[in-house]
């Protein structure tokens, strides 16, 4: 089916004013920020923006004005901006655990050296105890007497 010049106008008109309120972040309910939703809020059918249909123009126009905002960060439709911030949250977070990780490897490390340089230590003391095993002449002091400080009568 044909329609007029003026039907035509009135569709352009319509299906810009559509994309400028999505443009600016004005979502329907289970809508996005794409074609599927500018067709269905103007009232257009959606094959239309394709090919050589009448308003593939404003597809991509469309597109390119949307491609602008994500280019400058800005992210019309705000579910799409939830999921960037939840994947750049997720990426850092990812680096934390694999940072965590590392930490804990380099502890656990350290943790084994420790314990093997204490038991070998450990080890030489028993030795050279048991080597001197009463040849030396060392003899144990008397333990200190305890005395009252400042008890004079």
């Amino acid at each position: 089916m044909r329609i007029s010049a003026a039907q035509r106008t009135e569709n352009e008109n319509r299906i810009r004013a559509t994309m400028d309120r999505l443009l600016r972040g004005e979502i329907p309910p289970g809508g996005k920020c794409d074609i599927k939703t500018l067709a269905n809020e103007a009232a257009v059918d959606r094959t239309a923006f394709y090919g050589t249909r009448p308003y593939s123009h404003l597809r991509v126009e469309f597109e390119r004005r949307l491609q602008a905002l994500q280019d400058v960060g800005e992210i019309p439709d705000p579910r799409e901006a939830q999921i960037a911030r939840l994947k750049a949250e997720n990426a850092k977070l990812k680096a934390r655990i694999a940072q965590s990780e590392e930490t804990i490897d380099e502890l656990t490390d350290f943790r084994s050296q420790s314990l093997a340089r204490l038991a070998a230590q450990h080890e030489e003391i028993v030795r050279l105890r048991e080597a001197s095993g009463g040849t030396t002449q060392v003899r144990r002091l008397p333990a200190p007497r305890t005395t009252v400080i400042g008890s004079c009568s």
